[in-house]
């Protein structure tokens, strides 16, 4: 389990750090790194999180890459509906999610 983060938390270490913080899981380290536009790091570590978690971030992450049919895939093994409204606005649900 990761220290507790708030979101705010979260938003200000993606300005400021150069790295994310190491006590946050793959997944919302994959998160860190899409919201600063390095989609292959973030992919990276979404495939590491052999989890809900991290399937729900791999879904968007091929949803934000517009490869629709892997996308469904993921969000099937997330157990999550397939997302369509903007990807920011997914992409902080996401976060809020995983940080609460």
């Amino acid at each position: 389990m990761s220290a507790q983060m708030s979101f705010e938390d979260f938003l200000n270490s993606i300005q400021r750090d150069s790295a994310p913080p190491a006590s946050l899981r793959p997944a919302l380290q994959a998160l860190w790194h899409d919201s600063r536009g390095e989609w292959d790091a973030a992919h990276d570590l979404a495939q590491i999180a052999d989890d809900a978690e991290g399937a729900w971030v791999h879904a968007y992450l091929h949803r934000k890459e517009g490869d629709a049919s892997n996308a469904a895939y993921w969000y099937r093994r997330a157990g999550k509906p397939t997302a369509s409204g903007s990807l920011d606005a997914e992409r902080e649900a996401i976060a809020r999610a995983l940080l609460a």
